[in-house]
């Protein structure tokens, strides 16, 4: 008879035993809107996303750089619907991840410029983040990710994130 017992299953052993190919990206997410106007205006208008396609007067397709789309626009399920109730749920927050912390400068102040609120902002070692709700209410999250080599670990080299407050006039003085 063995000594060695099993392994107690844990919370998450039914995770894969092989990690997801390391190029794979999040190529675009879909949001359900009440106003596909209202969603390009902020969209488009505030961030700056380009319009690439629409689809009717029922979607919209939106990238950065020329992509075909980072973002959907659509009201099919959704047109003139109020946002999710709180406690359900769905989409927490989509997040675009801007090249350099410049670029994010930049972003606020556009937000600042549209007197979009924000719900917060946090410096989590690894990156640079403004929190904000789009008019549908989605969660939309707006960062920069510092350069691997100077994320903070831990002294085994684990990797140690943190959420502490993030200067939002030391991070205007960086708008190009």
């Amino acid at each position: 008879m063995s000594d060695v017992s099993k392994p107690e299953p844990t919370p998450h052993s039914g995770l894969a035993s092989r990690p997801i190919d390391a190029g794979v990206r999040i190529g675009h997410v879909h949001l359900k809107v009440a106003d596909l106007d209202r969603a390009l205006a902020f969209y488009c208008g505030v961030l700056g996303f380009e319009l690439t396609q629409c689809y009717g007067s029922q979607a919209a397709f939106i990238s950065a750089g020329g992509y075909h789309h980072h973002i959907g626009l659509n009201t099919w399920e959704s047109k003139g619907g109020p946002p999710p109730p709180r406690g359900t749920t769905g989409l927490f927050h989509l997040a675009v991840l801007y090249p350099t912390r410049a670029a994010l400068a930049d972003a606020l102040k556009r937000l600042i410029a549209a007197r979009v609120a924000l719900d917060g902002a946090s410096d989590h070692g690894v990156s640079e983040a403004l929190y904000l709700r789009d008019p549908d209410g989605n969660g939309v999250e707006l960062y920069w990710d510092r350069a691997e080599k100077d994320w903070p670990r831990t002294p085994e080299g684990h990797l140690a994130m943190d959420t502490r407050h993030l200067d939002l006039e030391d991070l205007l003085h960086a708008a190009a």
